[in-house]
């Protein structure tokens, strides 16, 4: 199991965009978070097996999410995390 730190950036906020990440998170059993950030991009934390399809979730097309660009890093574990939460500031 490994865990991810993210950052999308591109018209990522206001868009539903931390909520299909939710949604895919969920859908994979995985954990961490999503928050939007004061500059507009949105930081992601997440953890487990499955990450690969909760990244191919992300870039899906979409009439109003566009995402320009994205980092990633791998990251330490998070033990005993339950779930997957929308964060705000």
């Amino acid at each position: 199991m490994k865990r991810y730190y993210i950052i999308f950036s591109g018209i990522v906020q206001g868009v539903g965009f931390r909520w299909r990440l939710l949604m895919s998170a969920q859908r994979y059993g995985l954990t961490g978070y999503a928050r939007n950030l004061s500059n507009g991009n949105v930081e992601v934390e997440v953890q487990g097996h499955g990450v690969d399809e909760f990244l191919a979730d992300a870039f899906q097309e979409d009439r109003y999410i566009q995402i320009y660009d994205y980092s990633i890093k791998e990251i330490p574990l998070v033990e005993d995390e339950r779930k997957f939460d929308v964060k705000y500031y």
